[in-house]
């Protein structure tokens, strides 16, 4: 569904009925508030995967996106998906989130709704491909995306390649959770 601002513009961040309920979600797995050496090692898995400069394992709540897993290839350029934190209004994930599919963007340049984006106009991203991390509950509790900035050619490859790896890291995250609960319960 396409958004649009009350003076009929389009909105360039969708609108996410699902952020509340999300947040709560997160704070009950631990995710989403600190950086996580086996999330980092997963971005790097992503990142040699897709071949790209960039990737992350991101967790989105109301107000901002947590890149608890980062991959910055060395010899890449400081300025893209640097930091840990990122404006919910940035980027690409919240439009997986709130779609709850993949996104392949092979030139962001080429899409009038995702070219005009911070992360492409001050970090000079130009190649997106993300998929959802849904869980158990249904919930879509962030991305794994690999990002380039250069235009790439995804194509049908790309997107089974993210979405398989998306598949993998929501097993990773249950495990975690199982183990947690079998702890509480012999605790």
């Amino acid at each position: 569904m396409t958004y649009y601002e009350s003076t009929g513009h389009l909105l360039l961040t969708p609108v996410d009925r699902e952020a509340p309920a999300r947040a709560v979600r997160l704070r009950e797995l631990g995710l989403g508030e600190r950086a996580d050496a086996e999330l980092d090692a997963f971005a790097r898995k992503v990142g040699e995967t897709a071949g790209t400069p960039y990737a992350a394992v991101n967790f989105i709540d109301e107000d901002r996106q947590f890149f608890a897993g980062l991959h910055h290839r060395a010899g890449a350029p400081a300025g893209a998906y640097t930091g840990r934190v990122l404006a919910r209004a940035h980027g690409y994930c919240p439009h997986v989130v709130v779609r709850r599919r993949a996104l392949v963007l092979e030139d962001v340049r080429d899409f009038a709704r995702f070219a005009p984006n911070a992360v492409a106009d001050e970090s000079g991203v130009r190649s997106y491909l993300g998929a959802p991390l849904t869980d158990r509950q249904g919930f879509v509790l962030g991305t794994v995306c690999a990002v380039d900035l250069q235009p790439r050619r995804w194509g049908r490859e790309g997107l089974e390649t993210i979405k398989a790896l998306a598949t993998e890291l929501v097993a990773l995250l249950h495990a975690r959770e199982d183990a947690a609960a079998t702890a509480r319960e012999a605790g």
